[in-house]
């Protein structure tokens, strides 16, 4: 009885969402990174699902990868691929096989998506990929503080 419990646990998918926004940037590139957009991805076992949009970019999408930085809001190196079918709207999707560090990375709030385009060829839109959470809908402004106050996330907090 106890195998059969451990195997169902260990079968449950874990799900992420991110909303895509744009970059940092400075005042040069504002009208140069722009748009909106959306990603879902599930998780089963080792295996990465991703799908999602994006929306209204000033020139066309050029790549979209999956990122991996330091922590939620620290951009990084990229480390997977993801197809995109579009040009200034369209789709993105992707399946991977992760290796334990992107799956470490993954869980503990590190991976985010990042579009590029022909005028922000070192991004136009990016989003962490979180826990599934709700989101305000496209153009409409996050409400307070903008985060998830109350997701706890392992690995992005260094006691001294």
């Amino acid at each position: 009885m106890c195998a059969g419990i451990a195997g169902s646990a260990a079968a449950v998918e874990q799900k992420f969402a991110t909303r895509l926004t744009a970059v940092a940037y400075d005042g040069a590139m504002r009208a140069n990174v722009q748009g909106d957009g959306q990603v879902f991805a599930t998780l089963d076992g080792n295996k990465l699902t991703v799908s999602g949009r994006f929306m209204a970019l000033p020139s066309s999408a050029t790549s979209a990868k999956l990122h991996s930085g330091g922590g939620i809001g620290v951009p990084g190196g990229s480390i997977l691929d993801l197809q995109i079918d579009g040009q200034t709207d369209g789709a993105l999707s992707g399946s991977f096989s992760l290796s334990s560090k992107q799956l470490t990375a993954l869980r503990q709030g590190h991976v985010y998506v990042q579009v590029n385009s022909q005028k922000a060829p070192e991004g136009n839109l990016w989003g962490w990929l979180l826990p599934e959470h709700p989101f305000p809908g496209v153009d409409v402004p996050e409400k307070g503080q903008g985060f998830l106050p109350q997701l706890d996330v392992p690995g992005n907090w260094i006691e001294k």
